[in-house]
């Protein structure tokens, strides 16, 4: 089969017509083939840069996570500080101190003092 297409296409180069309709089919191919590659890269510049921007909003949710985890750490320390008085112990017999300093949040629960 592929050598009756070449000679087809052979045969259409020939005549005056048909070289005319190529000529236009191959216009119109080129024209499309340019616009799906500016298209391509239009996507892939866009990809690019909503890559560029999540990494940047990574970068400042990673230094929030550092100092918010700095943060809990200077809290806990005051709040056992606190706890740890004598003068303050009786607020705090409802509290069950190893689950509030835990790192696990489905321990949590909210308890009021006294």
């Amino acid at each position: 089969m592929p050598p009756k297409r070449a000679k087809a296409r052979a045969d259409s180069l020939e005549s005056g017509d048909d070289s005319e309709e190529y000529r236009k089919k191959r216009a119109r191919n080129n024209m499309a083939v340019r616009k799906s590659r500016v298209k391509s890269k239009m996507k892939t510049q866009e990809t690019m840069n909503r890559v560029n921007e999540l990494k940047r909003e990574n970068t400042i949710l990673e230094e929030k996570v550092k100092t918010l985890t700095k943060e809990l750490g200077f809290l806990k320390e005051l709040f056992l500080a606190h706890a740890s008085s004598t003068s303050n112990e009786a607020k705090f017999q409802n509290f069950d101190l190893e689950k509030i300093l835990s790192d696990d949040p489905s321990t949590h629960t909210d308890h009021k003092p006294c």
